[in-house]
């Protein structure tokens, strides 16, 4: 099977490699996002592998088609940069529906400790042997209250290390764990409730209608006056306008990005040398109170395995049998809720 892979980075290659040779499964490596421009380069390939920022939209998928091209192979959990609506009955499409949600979930606790306690200060500080503590006083973790947006694997699995810290946790999910919902030391609770009532909020959701922008100037408004604000999930989840405004207003205490609205043109390349035309973006960086992480949270050697092998037997159970437990349902979003195919 010969599968067109988009979007290349250095570190994609070792595990899909040696994933690919064991099961059969040759790979050609592109550096471009898979686009209307791009889609070209699938011909000849019987799939294309594509992230999170390659585009599978209507125009996308009608050339890939075309060129006879049977799937799409997602090396990540969410979708929305898939019409699923317009792929029904056209192309099917492969995700990975869990890699290292400990990857995600240390990543978001990391930048919160980097954040609350000022260790990218005294990195910069230390480094030209500046030893002075003025302005690094932080806030302890113990006792103070965060509220988690979406119970998935990746949510829970924060969770599971703001207990350890001593954290009251309050979360928000339409669809209760049912294990979290048995603990005392979880309450699941309103939206309002959870943005009134938290010291540091952390997004662990997709991205869908209901979720897009579910932190903005309204939402920003409910919530305590220095709250902390954490995205690791998707970029639009978050209003980035209305967070600078937040920022500024003092309303929003700190923000630690890993992900933005706009960064499909930024984000995994090299734009040291380069002029930044996102105002926005620019402006967040420069706040001394706003931490942005490049789209890295799932970057860890495990998550890396995981999503090729992953990717590899989604597409090794596809050559076999024409269908695979993870393909996405354009309707649910999801194989393991519809059983390949009954809420169609």
């Amino acid at each position: 099977m010969k599968i067109a892979f988009f979007d290349t980075k250095p570190y994609d290659k070792p595990s899909f490699d040696r994933f690919g040779e064991q099961n059969g499964i040759k790979f050609k490596y592109f550096e471009t996002k898979l686009n209307e421009d791009t889609a070209e380069l699938a011909s000849g390939f019987d799939g294309v592998c594509v992230f999170v920022n390659d585009t599978v939209n209507a125009a996308v998928i009608d050339k890939l088609v075309d060129l006879n091209v049977k799937v799409v192979a997602l090396r990540c959990a969410g979708f929305n940069n898939v019409d699923m609506k317009y792929a029904f009955e056209k192309i099917h499409v492969l995700r990975v529906p869990a890699y290292s949600p400990y990857a995600v979930a240390e990543h978001a606790i990391a930048m919160l400790l980097t954040s609350i306690r000022r260790i990218h200060k005294a990195y910069i500080r230390t480094r030209d042997f500046n030893f002075s503590l003025n302005g690094m006083t932080g806030f302890d973790l113990h006792g103070k209250t965060v509220g988690v947006i979406g119970t998935g694997r990746i949510g829970k699995a924060f969770i599971n290390i703001c207990l350890g810290f001593g954290m009251k946790v309050l979360a928000y999910d339409k669809f209760h764990d049912t294990e979290l919902e048995k603990s005392e030391a979880v309450s699941y609770v309103s939206l309002d409730e959870l943005f009134t009532s938290s010291d540091i909020i952390s997004l662990h959701c997709p991205l869908n209608d209901e979720t897009y922008h579910v932190i903005d100037g309204d939402t920003i408004k409910k919530c305590k006056r220095g709250v902390v604000i954490i995205n690791t999930s998707r970029g639009a989840l978050v209003d980035a306008e209305a967070i600078l405004e937040g920022i500024k207003s003092r309303q929003i205490g700190a923000a630690c990005l890993d992900v933005y609205e706009e960064e499909s043109d930024l984000f995994f390349e090299d734009r040291s040398g380069h002029i930044i035309d996102d105002d926005i973006l620019a402006r967040l960086i420069s706040m001394p109170n706003v931490i942005v992480t490049s789209h890295q949270a799932f970057l860890t050697e495990e998550a890396l395995a995981n999503i090729a092998e992953t990717t590899v037997n989604n597409l090794v159970e596809f050559a076999k049998n024409g269908q695979c437990p993870n393909e996405l349902c354009y309707r649910c979003g999801s194989a393991e809720d519809c059983k390949l195919g009954k809420c169609f």
